[in-house]
């Protein structure tokens, strides 16, 4: 009779017990009681960790247990791992009878596995970035920026209204240091930024490259700013996080449209940006050194007074980067930063005259006569995809904040959940601020561009949300695949419909060089776009827009509003009048109302463009 072998008890001291190696996957080991082989070593053995706990404040630091740490069994098999040192080959029999037995194992012992899986490499487990894996980080951040270029140089138009305002009024500044002349219009009070910074430098590029090297200007401050977000991402998370944002980021709407408009929106972005990496890569440094970004972020300021609306969140963004083991530097970094930017504020309005610009254009700028839904619309039309991705990111942070898939991170220590909170609440908030400051003067004017300055803060915690649908190991890779293709198409579509928001101008201003000259008055819908195509030809004195007027009569009475252009269209005041449709349609019809009473001119022809409305024309009058 043969006798049945006791079963062995799992918990023996020498039974075969499963536990984790350093690579995060399961092999055969002895008991944990027992002396570890010459070639196992401890798992922390020689990783350094610079993040310390915080001994003062355990509320501020906690150790990455959120939640235990699930990994996977390895499921390669030898076939896939390799034989180790010294097992037979596959599809040989093994043992000294050829049988694959050995012939002094005890028969009543159960049968198992007859090799132990050697460790595995901890190449993919490193936390500490190596070469290969910073260059194929930058090389992916590269490819990033290249579909970014790719997308931004493929629209196409004629100068924007605003572009044309820009390169002009540069060109009458320069004139007026220059040699003295007077310039044709007080731009302080009309334009959102200093007349003296952004135009300046556009009238420089417009002179040797044209309006593309102004084009081109802002496509490159808006790849510096893809590319200082994938820095002060990294620096705050990963390299996953960090390629996750600079992604989402560089094919949203606002990034692809500002990187080839001719406004002062770019190069505001990119100093913006550069103040925001300053901040997070000081974070380890001493105190003071955070004062290196309250340049940049005032300049940003001066380029574009709405900026000053995300100093407060600069400043908080010092304090949470701030150094956990030390209780006062954080506060302190966030003092001197706030301390510093607002000095340069007070220099620059006291010694300057844009406190009167920063009054007229945004501080008590009119109310317009949107409704809030159609703004909220429109943010979610142009934003909303990257920001729930960023909501998401930051709600996962807070319940999960480890960055890192291995087992040796469980550890360490990171943020505490509080502070994980205040940060994604931060980053992720700091995008509803031109939202709701557009809802507020209820006006969607320029709330496209807006959007761009929130999300470069909120891009991080996108990172962190495309990161997490991913999953570790790239688990889910389609899930992310398909949330990045979405933004992309968006980016497309949208980008490509801003661009086509205003008429082609090239036949229009064709036929009106024939018919202008340096002594005639002018009236157009958008008249800075003929002031910057005929600048050799007329000044932008000559030229009267539909956005407003004031004419006096004969008899020395002032007229404004659509009485003004009635008045003035009546008495034949202007030489040539040039009607497109679609920047003041309301004003348009109210003058060709007034034109078709008027004995005192003709129709010289209607020339056709496209845009987003559909067939448009752009009709010219001329005196007879």
């Amino acid at each position: 009779m043969t006798s049945i072998p006791t079963p062995r008890n799992p918990l023996a001291e020498d039974a075969p017990v499963r536990v984790p190696d350093t690579g995060g996957s399961w092999f055969e080991s002895r008991h944990p009681s027992a002396p570890l082989p010459q070639h196992e070593e401890r798992p922390d053995a020689g990783v350094r960790f610079t993040d310390r706990p915080d001994d003062d404040d355990p509320d501020e630091d906690e150790p990455y247990e959120d939640e235990p740490y699930e990994d996977e069994p390895y499921e390669g098999g030898p076939s896939e791992a390799g034989p180790a040192a010294g097992d037979p080959a596959d599809g040989e029999p093994s043992g000294p009878d050829g049988t694959g037995r050995d012939p002094g194992r005890d028969p009543d012992r159960p049968e198992g596995p007859g090799y132990t899986l050697p460790p595995v490499p901890e190449a993919s487990w490193t936390l500490d970035s190596g070469r290969r894996r910073s260059w194929i980080s930058r090389a992916l951040l590269l490819v990033i920026l290249l579909i970014q270029t790719a997308m931004s140089v493929r629209l196409s138009n004629t100068a924007f209204q605003d572009e044309a305002l820009y390169m002009y009024a540069g060109h009458a500044q320069l004139s007026h240091w220059l040699y003295d002349t007077p310039l044709p219009k007080d731009y302080n009070t009309y334009f959102s930024g200093a007349p003296t910074l952004y135009p300046i430098a556009a009238a420089v590029l417009e002179n040797h490259f044209g309006m593309l090297g102004v084009r081109l200007f802002s496509l490159l401050c808006m790849l510096g700013s893809t590319a200082l977000l994938y820095g002060f991402s990294r620096r705050l998370f990963n390299e996953r996080v960090a390629l996750g944002a600079a992604a989402m980021f560089a094919v949203t709407q606002s990034t692809v449209v500002l990187g080839f408009f001719a406004t002062y929106d770019a190069p505001a972005v990119l100093l913006l940006a550069l103040a925001i990496w300053i901040v997070v890569r000081t974070d380890r440094a001493p105190a003071p050194a955070v004062l290196l970004a309250a340049p940049f972020a005032v300049l940003a300021v001066g380029l574009k007074y709405a900026s000053a609306l995300y100093l407060p969140s600069l400043v908080l963004l010092a304090v949470l980067t701030g150094r956990r083991d030390k209780n006062r530097q954080p506060l302190l970094r966030g003092v001197l930063l706030a301390g510093g930017a607002g000095g340069l504020l007070w220099l620059g309005m006291t010694f300057t005259d844009v406190l009167s610009g920063v009054r007229a254009t945004t501080t008590q700028r009119a109310h317009g006569a949107e409704p809030w839904t159609e703004l909220a619309r429109q943010c979610v039309e142009f934003g909303g995809l990257m920001f729930v991705t960023a909501v998401g990111g930051a709600v996962a942070y807070a319940l999960r904040g480890r960055m890192n898939e291995s087992p040796l991170v469980r550890t360490m220590t990171g943020p505490g959940r509080r502070r994980r909170i205040l940060l994604g609440l931060l980053l992720t908030g700091t995008a509803l601020l031109a939202p709701a400051y557009q809802m507020h003067l209820n006006t969607s004017v320029a709330l496209y561009k807006h959007l761009g300055f929130g999300l470069l803060f909120a891009a991080p915690m996108a990172g962190i949300g495309l990161a997490r649908l991913v999953g570790p190991h790239f688990r889910h890779p389609q899930l992310g695949i398909l949330l990045w293709v979405v933004t992309l198409a968006l980016g497309l579509s949208q980008s490509t419909w801003r661009f086509d928001t205003w008429p082609d101008s090239s036949r229009m201003t064709e036929v009106v060089r024939q018919h202008v000259t340096s002594t005639g008055r002018y009236l157009a819908s958008a008249d800075n776009v003929p002031v910057y195509y005929t600048s050799d030809l007329t000044l932008q004195s000559q030229w009267t827009s539909t956005y407003g007027i004031g004419y006096v009569d004969q008899a020395g009475a002032l007229h404004t509003g659509d009485d003004g252009y009635r008045s003035a269209i009546a008495d034949g005041w202007f030489d040539l009048v040039v009607l497109d449709g679609v920047a003041t349609p309301d004003t348009d019809r109210v003058v060709a109302d007034a034109i078709a009473r008027s004995p005192h001119y003709r129709l010289l022809g209607r020339i056709p463009f496209t845009h987003v409305g559909g067939t448009g024309y752009y009709r010219i009058w001329v005196k007879q």
